[in-house]
């Protein structure tokens, strides 16, 4: 089984065969969910069971033993069957509005629709053979045209017509290839094809039987301060849907990755595609608890325990950083605590239901806390612990090398799945909706992630090395005496006393930290060096943070700050540097760039007159409104600044639009911004490069 469809009530069930798939129905299939009470009473479970009983979408009920979390014990608990997948909500709410505020809790009322019908029937969909892929794509500007796409590809073969035709051709190779995944561009193509057909009044039919369901609208949301966008997700029967536009997994890793996480989660391939790496983990996390017998809570309830006001003020910290030393080094060296955090989490136990147990209230474990961890094992270092040795196992079979391009792929990408949901498990315990999470949990990772970077600092520096730079799970050292200790040794010293490996990662020839803008001191993320050829067997240059690494930066911008690294890695000299730059400058003035390599990319906060002030993106977004293209808050718009002292929308051009002009004063600007990146270490400032373009001189050799 793959694929799970909930068509008019009926649940159906695909399983592949080697020419395709079957389907079979699943007509006793009824989605169940808990009921307790805050307090545990069996007797009020008993007098409120008839209620719940009597509400017409229950149908069927029973007084059970369930854990309600990893440290009870069984207790008494309501289950209810619910007619669908549709009514478990309203049941629900229906529920919880009775008696107090929280009086009543709900369990496993938010399961996805897939995901619930396998933990239920114990299913694992992972695919049993090779998934056939048909991929339809079509490019962002065509997808923007009213009416639909004139143009598309699939499988590479290139389609043309007007939208009621590609849609035909479209059916037509679905219906004779007959692929396992529809691998689109945008699901909203998929939309489209069935708006065209029903224009021209024709059954129109991409899944293994007739339907086409759409399971959520198009949606704005927030998350750590960033506004995202999530587009419309629809369904095919018998298919599975992987919308390339809104997949966050997919982007990061490949089909053979998601394929690994659908085997740990047991959440189907095509849920799994467009959800998060939380929502992920909490599906791991969820299989897990099932497994022991733990109901999923709807609402979490963990309260925050008491702390006294030094705990608060020590607890309220985040990893370790040594303020990185601004300047240009000569022979780095770079080491990286493996998996830091969920090492962390494995080696000293931490779990919501362990940090600060009842039963271990006079130990003090965790340094600068005073935290107790209980000795049972926790549940979250049970979960985490294959992910981490299964990652180790694939990294270590990648650099044994002799792998097929296909073979090297597979495990490029499951070890890139595993490795983001390893990132996430941290941050998770401090996520205020976190199903199976706890902010004691996350605070004292981080105590134990400081004392753990301090450790290293501490061999390191006695071994004759200088830290010049130290975050989260990452420390930089130069040579502070002639003959340091190998770095090799000191590592096995350190992973042997902290319990989590540390990792010679790689020797630099040079590496430069940049500056903050404003104010004293180094930008903790920002950086760029040459790993040395004896490690890349090759000149490789290594970029964090700087601009031709962020999402904003145009291709020509980036480019040519990459160049301005190579001309300061051979030759050391800030005004070869600005030579290359004013060649660039050049370009710019003369109109030769093409403006496709000027595109900016923007997520945009706002819908089309919402903003306060005549941003560019303002303007992006009202030349959209006025061509007619539809771009909601959380979604990116590509533009070319045209004229920045423009107020209005013709300060730009979409790249719809093929701008054929640009404001080079504008870009320029941004060149000598970037160009400050990479001289600011060695002590220039935008002044002084600035001063240095404008004055008269020979351009050295070396520049070029």
């Amino acid at each position: 089984m793959f694929s799970v469809d909930h068509l008019d009530g009926r649940v159906i069930t695909w399983t592949l065969t080697e020419t395709g798939a079957s389907h079979t129905h699943d007509e006793g299939y009824r989605p169940t969910i808990g009921v307790a009470r805050a307090d545990g009473d069996r007797g009020s479970l008993d007098r409120v069971h008839p209620h719940v009983a009597d509400l017409p979408a229950v149908t069927d009920t029973r007084i059970e033993r369930w854990r309600r979390g990893f440290r009870h014990d069984p207790e008494w608990l309501l289950r209810a069957d619910v007619t669908d997948v549709e009514t478990v909500r309203e049941v629900a709410r229906t529920v919880e509005g009775w008696g107090e505020p929280g009086e009543y809790r709900l369990f496993d009322v938010d399961l996805s629709r897939e995901f619930r019908y396998c933990l239920d029937r114990r299913l694992d969909p992972t695919p049993t053979r090779e998934l056939s892929v048909l991929e339809i794509a079509a490019s962002e500007r065509e997808r923007a045209r009213e009416g639909g796409p004139r143009e598309l590809t699939v499988d590479g073969d290139r389609l043309a017509g007007d939208p009621a035709e590609l849609a035909a051709a479209v059916e037509r190779r679905v219906q004779r290839t007959d692929p396992d995944v529809l691998s689109v561009s945008g699901s909203g193509l998929l939309a489209g094809f069935h708006r065209r057909a029903s224009e021209q009044e024709w059954e129109y039919t991409l899944g293994r039987l007739p339907g086409f369901q759409q399971l959520a609208g198009e949606s704005t949301y927030s998350s750590y301060g960033r506004v995202g966008h999530s587009s419309a997700r629809y369904n095919v029967p018998g298919r599975v849907v992987l919308d390339h536009s809104n997949t966050f997994l997919l982007s990061k890793a490949n089909l053979a990755g998601a394929l690994d996480l659908v085997g740990r989660s047991w959440r189907p391939l095509q849920e799994l595609a467009w959800a998060s790496i939380g929502t992920v983990l909490t599906a791991i996390q969820v299989r897990a608890a099932r497994e022991q017998g733990v109901l999923v809570p709807w609402h979490p309830w963990r309260p925050e325990l008491f702390k006294t006001a030094r705990q608060l003020h020590d607890a309220d910290r985040g990893g370790f950083t040594f303020a990185p030393e601004v300047g240009l080094h000569e022979q780095v060296h770079e080491l990286d605590f493996a998996s830091l955090y969920p090492n962390i989490i494995v080696t000293r136990n931490i779990s919501p239901e362990t940090i600060r147990c009842a039963c271990h209230r006079s130990r003090e474990d965790v340094p600068g806390l005073g935290y107790a961890i209980c000795e049972e094992p926790g549940y979250l270092p049970d979960v985490l612990e294959p992910l981490i040795a299964d990652r180790a196992a694939i990294k270590a079979e990648l650099r044994a090398g002799g792998h097929t391009a296909d073979r090297r792929e597979s495990l490029q990408g499951r070890a890139d799945a595993i490795k983001w949901i390893l990132v996430s498990c941290f941050g998770y315990q401090g996520f205020k909706n976190a199903k199976f999470g706890r902010i004691e949990a996350h605070e004292a990772i981080n105590a134990y992630a400081r004392e753990v970077m301090l450790t290293a600092k501490d061999h390191l520096e006695a071994g004759g090395w200088r830290v010049v730079h130290g975050i989260v799970d990452s420390i930089w050292v130069t040579p502070r005496v002639a003959t340091p200790e190998p770095l090799e040794q000191l590592a096995a010293e350190v992973t042997a006393e902290v319990g989590v490996e540390l990792e010679y990662e790689a020797p630099y020839d040079w590496v430069a930290f940049v500056p903050r803008r404003e104010g004293a001191g180094g930008a903790l993320t920002k950086y760029f060096g040459r790993v040395s050829a004896e490690a890349a067997g090759d000149s490789e240059f290594k970029y964090r943070g700087i601009e031709c690494r962020q999402d904003g930066t145009c291709a020509f911008v980036a480019d040519a700050q990459r160049a301005l690294i190579r001309v300061l890695d051979r030759t050391r000299s800030p005004a070869a540097v600005c030579d290359r730059l004013a060649r660039y400058c050049s370009q710019l003035q003369r109109g030769t760039v093409e403006p496709e390599r000027l595109v900016l990319v923007q997520r945009v906060s706002k819908p089309a007159g919402a903003y306060d002030r005549a941003t560019r993106n303002a303007a992006a977004l009202d030349r959209a409104e006025r061509v007619g293209l539809e771009i909601q808050p959380g979604q990116r718009v590509r533009y070319v600044v045209v004229d920045d002292e423009y107020p209005g929308a013709d300060r730009v051009r979409l790249i719809h639009e093929d701008p054929d002009r640009y404001d080079d004063a504008w870009y320029r600007d941004r060149l000598v911004r970037a160009t400050e990146s990479v001289l600011s270490p060695m002590g220039w400032d935008t002044a002084r490069i600035r001063r240095q373009l404008a004055g008269d001189r020979d351009a050295t050799l070396k520049s070029f």
